[in-house]
């Protein structure tokens, strides 16, 4: 009884013990977790200096083309965050598609992103080659979403469709532009200007809001004069040589970084 007893009280003992080291790990461990914060990436469609309203409002390209807006959807995916030692934060599963017909898709929130200064915002405007032939996808990347022209031409980056009355024919505007393989591709990636060169802050206290102006323009007014579109001569891309002009185009002056908040 008594060695029963003496072995009794040393298991117990043992176990207070490991009891003990667990918590003290578990401890260690929630002081060594970096903390980690949100960042809410809020897109809002205008057309120069006037809100994007699908259908009702007619606006006026630099080439002088009138013209409305019936559907603007866009891909934007591979979303990084980049600190100014060069460390890198990469969203998992990182493909988002906004639509102007849908209020909640204008609004990305980047979860458990670790605390620290951001010198650059970087994103895709499209879907990187891998997923474009990866087979049947869900979320954002469900075919059935109508972003998806066939199996074997992939997805569709980014589409706008509408009218101008100096387009031709039934006076239509058809730009899905898309492409994955050269000489064609219009996959882009871009980092948006921080404003004022400030950095991005992200704390565990509060989310960040990073709110970007998308001008529809910059899809039609390029860099140059040579590189502005008319609507009299070009009117209905799907791909192609011409989708890579415009891919250029927006890529340039389409998405700003308006404030940080």
């Amino acid at each position: 009884m008594k060695a029963f007893a003496t072995a009794s009280r040393f298991c117990q003992l043992g176990f207070a013990l490991c009891m003990l080291v667990s918590c003290k790990d578990t401890q260690q461990d929630e002081v060594l977790a970096p903390p980690t914060g949100k960042v809410v990436l809020e897109f809002d469609h205008v057309v120069g200096n006037q809100a994007l309203d699908l259908e009702t409002t007619t606006y006026t390209n630099a080439a002088g083309n009138p013209f409305t807006v019936n559907t603007f959807n866009y891909y934007i995916s591979n979303i990084k965050l980049t600190q100014a030692d060069g460390t890198v934060w990469s969203e998992t599963e990182s493909y988002h598609l906004v639509k102007e017909s849908d209020a909640s898709s204008q609004q990305v929130t980047l979860q458990q992103v670790p605390a620290g200064k951001y010198t650059r915002l970087t994103f895709t405007i499209g879907v990187d080659s891998a997923r474009n032939v990866a087979g049947a996808q869900a979320g954002a990347l469900e075919p059935r979403n109508g972003m998806f022209w066939t199996w074997n031409s992939g997805y569709i980056f980014t589409k706008l469709e509408g009218r101008s009355e100096q387009a031709p024919g039934n006076k239509a505007l058809i730009f899905h532009i898309g492409g994955f393989k050269a000489p064609n591709n219009t996959i882009r990636t871009i980092s948006p200007a921080l404003p004022g060169n400030a950095p991005l802050q992200v704390q565990a206290s509060h989310d960040l809001q990073v709110h970007l102006k998308v001008d529809v323009l910059g899809m039609f007014n390029g860099p140059t004069p040579n590189d502005n579109i008319d609507f009299r001569t070009l009117y209905d891309v799907m791909g192609g040589r011409e989708a890579v002009r415009l891919a250029d185009n927006y890529a340039a002056g389409m998405f700003r970084i308006d404030y940080v908040k």
